[in-house]
């Protein structure tokens, strides 16, 4: 009975992997197919003659994304944005997250609703008054603007993101501290901190992703091409069909993928515990 019950497990085992395998290589096809394109001597992406494996290999493309298309200077914008709105979301972020989650206090509950119902607020609906409120401080077309709505926006998520983190640490290693004469800043820089390095990671991830890929404020407070981001440039390299080029866009859609790539690889041992670890709790 035993020996059928771990066959049973094995097959089931078995079934989960390959479906799991056959899932992941299915998401792999848009890249592999955009590999393709970008390899192609052709101006082509859906006709008759195409080929996933194309008949003429050229670099051209990727040649032209550095020396045809403003496509560094876009990857500036993007960096300065993301780097900054990571640093204002975390460094307004954690203090917060931990003050929420240690302390009692007057409408602290109160307080966690209204900050959750303004991050659940659908941001097309708040364009106007941000527009209007930007304006007159002349933070129209600037990156100063931009940082302003995603760090307002991405500190919310970062406070509730690390609060649930933090009220997985028990108050007894804190306390334990306090004995052993630990200050409060030594209480949070080398007690509280290192343990929540894996929640922090990951929030920091989940911000860097929201900037590189936020297409509709850059496209309506960013104006001229030498302020888009990489999401209105890519955009804006295949606004016409019969001028742009999808090799070049394919390209330089591979190219702007591997910062976030070398990054999450960066930080992948602390993504898994704080994936699992962290998530929102009231």
């Amino acid at each position: 009975m035993r020996a059928g019950k771990k066959r049973k497990e094995f097959w089931g085992l078995l079934s989960a992997n390959l479906v799991l395998t056959v899932i992941c290589l299915g998401t792999l096809i848009p890249i592999l197919y955009a590999a393709s394109v970008s390899f192609n001597a052709q101006n082509s992406l859906l006709s008759s003659d195409f080929s996933f494996f194309p008949k003429e290999l050229t670099l051209a493309n990727y040649r032209a994304v550095f020396t045809e298309e403003p496509v560094m200077g876009w990857m500036k914008n993007s960096l300065i944005l993301a780097v900054a709105t990571v640093g204002i979301s975390l460094g307004t972020g954690i203090p917060a997250a931990y003050v929420f989650s240690r302390k009692s206090f007057p409408g602290r509950k109160a307080v966690l609703k209204v900050l959750i119902l303004l991050y659940a607020f659908p941001s097309l609906l708040s364009m106007t008054a941000l527009y209007k409120l930007l304006s007159p401080m002349g933070l129209i077309n600037t990156r100063a603007g931009l940082i302003v709505v995603y760090a307002g926006t991405m500190a919310v998520f970062a406070l509730w993101n690390l609060k649930g983190y933090f009220d997985t640490i028990p108050i007894e290693l804190e306390e334990a501290a306090k004995i052993d004469g630990a200050s409060s800043r030594q209480l949070v820089t080398r007690v509280i901190l290192p343990l929540a390095k894996p929640s922090i990671a990951v929030t920091a991830m989940m911000v860097l992703i929201f900037v590189w890929n936020e297409y509709v404020f850059a496209i309506n407070f960013m104006t001229g091409e030498d302020t888009y981001t990489l999401a209105a440039g890519l955009y804006s390299l295949q606004a016409s069909e019969t001028s742009g080029s999808w090799p070049v866009f394919s390209a330089a859609s591979l190219l702007v993928s591997l910062p976030v790539l070398i990054v999450f690889f960066a930080l992948q041992k602390n993504m898994t515990a704080g994936l699992t670890s962290g998530g929102v709790k009231g």
